[in-house]
């Protein structure tokens, strides 16, 4: 019997709609990560105060604050922020053509998170049915690849992976503002942006670790029975 049941679970394994449903799994747990960090705003409180931006643009910390909650809000898509203008920065038409390109990205993010929710809980929901739990297993596994890797790559040159991130998702290098035309700049040191990726990879493991752990519940409680 035993044997009969491992054999059922080998094959489980290696069904193509479990990869693919981990896939999507681990997709959503991605886009999941980016949407939490770009709603805390914590982090970037914090680093007003860290990285001394105050003293670095010589702005008052609700002024700072003001700025990046517009910037935020007008990337997220329930921010009701159609048109950026920031009260204290103005902006090149090169800095604005960037900041749109930010916003479809995220936006995108945002939309891709919500239809992958959609489609794994149909598939999983069919899976727990089957009382095949593998796709958890193999997101566990997908998922912590991506942290690991770029994690390694971070550890490695985070200025060169910031720079290649750029290359490879612009199409042009409007992301190098020029501090005079481009002022905002100045409130978003690139040590923000490794904090948040940082973030981002801790939320992936977090899911990853989640997903592990729920694979084993399921799975003790289907030998239960």
């Amino acid at each position: 019997m035993s044997v009969k049941k491992t054999g059922e679970e080998q094959k489980k394994k290696t069904t193509v709609s479990n990869v693919l449903l981990a896939l999507i799994g681990t997709l959503f747990i991605f886009c999941a990560s980016v949407y939490l960090v770009l709603n805390i705003r914590q982090i970037y409180y914090f680093d007003i105060d860290f990285l001394k931006i105050e003293e670095e643009v010589g702005l008052d910390d609700w002024i700072i604050r003001e700025n990046y909650d517009i910037l935020i809000n007008y990337n997220l898509i329930t921010g009701q922020v159609r048109e950026l203008q920031l009260p204290s920065f103005p902006m090149s038409d090169t800095g604005k053509v960037h900041f749109e390109e930010v916003r479809r990205i995220f936006f995108g993010i945002q939309y891709a998170g919500a239809v992958c929710l959609l489609l794994f809980a149909a598939g999983f929901a069919r899976k727990v049915c089957r009382r095949d739990f593998e796709c958890l297993r193999l997101m566990a596994l997908f998922s912590v690849v991506i942290p690991l890797t770029v994690g390694t790559a971070i550890a490695v040159s985070w200025r060169k992976v910031f720079v290649i991130f750029h290359e490879l998702v612009f199409q042009n290098d409007y992301w190098i503002f020029d501090p005079v035309t481009d002022p905002v700049i100045n409130i978003l040191p690139d040590e923000f942006f490794f904090h948040c990726a940082a973030a981002i990879l801790l939320f992936i493991l977090i899911g990853s670790a989640a997903s592990g752990i729920l694979y084993r519940m399921l799975t003790q409680i289907r030998r239960r029975k």
